[in-house]
């Protein structure tokens, strides 16, 4: 490993903190920014699917005609920004909106693999975790500060360009640290899904029962009595775990990385139970809020690490990851938590989570077979 620039943690850490927070004021608020606005449950489905599946579409173009080159990043993260500030001109209009998504999906699904890849590249396992975190920061940061001040839908969208453009300014600087060669699209057109179908399949299944979280579970808790401000501890508890996790879990991941996501995906199934049967235990829902640092962080730092080792273009790999795991599974998961959104909403999220562990037992058993 070379030694790390010790500028690269620090805009590393500043880049996690404002692309998170985006994140934040993304997921938590403007799905009931939408309702507020008289969006119907489905039609919010289907606004938040738009940019998951933006960034599945985007591997393909990129394994076939275009490179992830640093110009190209810096573009991602200019429309990242423009695309923010076209929701404030176009909320009002559903499909105009939509197509606002559409482009503000396909820039933010460039920008993070190309960041990870830099990250992997540069830092240990054990290093990673703790500058990751900024990350989580950014995000309860940005959820407890809007559950208090925010008054009305447009304040949240005024929010999201601001972290956008702070975002624009830490990710710009990284390009100089970029050490990963830019291999070319004939290069990448032989990179194989197909030879480690299963992993795909589960990563696929495992963020589709995200949907219901990411999506819903502010609208889901203040249906069940829970206040908005307290909805805002929740998602914020659950990131302090994340945290911990972050910081913590560098010796984990010397483990074998395959348990460790089988693991987390077990865990994540029995969480999003939890809140099925108890949807209005204040308590139970905390509980629940603290598998998060299993689920999410040691699961993300698991399967990203695991893809750098399996594939040799790295970041396309990462793209990959991004938009077949947040960007297919988070599109079907959204449209899915919205058809379904109701009682039964974390049951069937349950369910698809627990398939998505057997699933991931298969890969085990093939990869096993190859290397006997």
């Amino acid at each position: 490993m070379k030694p790390v620039n010790r500028f690269l943690s620090p805009l590393l850490g500043g880049y996690y903190f404002f692309y998170f927070a985006l994140v934040g004021v993304y997921v938590i608020f403007l799905p009931k920014v939408l309702l507020d606005l008289g969006y119907t449950p489905f039609e919010v489905g289907i606004i938040f699917a738009a940019a998951p599946f933006m960034r599945f579409l985007l591997p393909f173009v990129f394994r076939h005609f275009i490179s992830l080159s640093p110009k190209v990043y810096q573009l991602s993260l200019l429309f990242t920004f423009i695309g923010t500030l076209l929701f404030l001109a176009t909320v009002q209009d559903f499909w105009i909106y939509l197509a606002a998504n559409l482009l503000f999906g396909a820039a933010m699904g460039i920008s993070l693999p190309y960041v990870e890849t830099i990250a992997l590249a540069s830092l240990s396992r054990h290093i990673y975790g703790k500058v990751r975190l900024w990350g989580s920061l950014g995000f309860m940061g940005i959820a407890l500060w809007l559950g208090k001040v925010l008054e009305s839908p447009y304040e949240a969208l005024y929010y999201l360009s601001a972290v956008a453009f702070l975002t624009l300014l830490f990710g710009a600087m990284l390009t100089r640290y970029d050490t990963i060669s830019h291999s070319s699209p004939q290069e990448d057109a032989s990179f194989s899904l197909t030879q480690y179908w299963a992993f795909w399949v589960s990563i696929f299944l495992m963020q589709v029962g995200f949907g219901g979280f990411y999506n819903f579970f502010t609208i889901y808790e203040t249906a069940h009595g829970v206040s908005l401000e307290m909805t805002s501890w929740m998602w914020s508890f659950g990131v302090v775990c994340e945290i911990f996790m972050y910081y913590f879990q560098g010796p984990l991941l010397q483990r074998n990385l395959l348990r460790i996501l089988q693991f987390a995906t077990l865990i994540t199934a029995i969480r999003w139970m939890i809140l099925y049967l108890f949807p209005d235990s204040i308590i139970l829902t905390f509980a629940s809020q603290s598998l998060h640092a299993i689920g999410f962080a040691l699961y993300h730092t698991a399967a990203i690490t695991y893809v750098f080792s399996l594939y040799t273009q790295k970041k396309l790999a990462q793209q990959f990851f991004l938009g077949i795991a947040f960007g297919l599974g988070g599109s079907v998961g959204a449209v899915l938590s919205g058809q379904v959104y109701g009682e039964y909403l974390f049951l069937i999220e349950s369910l698809i989570t627990f398939l998505a562990f057997a699933v991931l037992l298969i890969h085990q058993k093939r990869k096993e077979s190859v290397n006997v």
